[in-house]
């Protein structure tokens, strides 16, 4: 059982090849491949993310979601994994998610933790521990079992924000089992702290 990780980018020059090199470090031998979906970055993204091994795609639609199921469509995992590219999950994220698959689970996330003391952060990363509707979603990681992605449709293209809990409350509908890890992925505040949250 092996996992596709898919990362949606958009200049991401800054930060990709680490995240890179940390995913296929970190895998344990169960990471198949890491496909960048690119959405027509105008710095070295996609040079660095080839560099540090992640096979590199350009997207024909922008947008976290059309990238999301474009880098999925290319993707041979059994298991697909969406991960932000200004986030790093524990470095023991593959036992983890092949574990969850194999109880039962077919989809779940990790709870979150920034990089910033800033109160509202901190709120916010509280509550994603829970199972409710305000923290539903996988922003900034999702693991999703391959055959209740395709079953749902992926995720809705249409979307520009809020596309992670969609895709967890049609997830949902269909009665699959979702898991929340005890771990944090560390997520960079930067996108929260310059008002910069809508693009990928």
């Amino acid at each position: 059982m092996q996992i596709s990780i898919i990362i949606p980018t958009y200049n991401e020059a800054a930060v990709i090849h680490q995240l890179v090199s940390f995913l296929i470090s970190a895998s344990n031998n169960m990471l198949l491949e890491i496909i960048v979906s690119d959405g027509g970055s105008t710095d070295e993204t996609i040079t660095l993310a080839t560099k540090a091994g992640a096979r590199a795609i350009t997207s024909p639609e922008k947008g976290r979601a059309a990238q999301m199921n474009y880098g999925a469509s290319y993707a041979t995992g059994q298991i697909l994994y969406f991960v932000h590219a200004d986030t790093f999950p524990p470095i023991n994220f593959a036992n983890d998610i092949v574990k969850a698959i194999e109880n039962g689970y077919s989809f779940g996330r990790y709870r979150t933790k920034f990089d910033s003391s800033k109160k509202i952060l901190l709120f916010n990363a509280w509550f994603t521990r829970f199972d409710l509707f305000i923290c539903y979603g996988g922003d900034q990681t999702l693991f999703v079992d391959r055959q209740l992605f395709e079953l749902i449709g992926g995720f809705n293209a249409s979307m520009r924000i809020m596309e992670d809990y969609d895709i967890v409350i049609r997830a949902k509908s269909t009665g699959a089992r979702y898991k929340i890890f005890s771990g944090a992925a560390l997520i960079s505040a930067r996108k929260y702290e310059t008002n910069s949250w809508l693009r990928v």
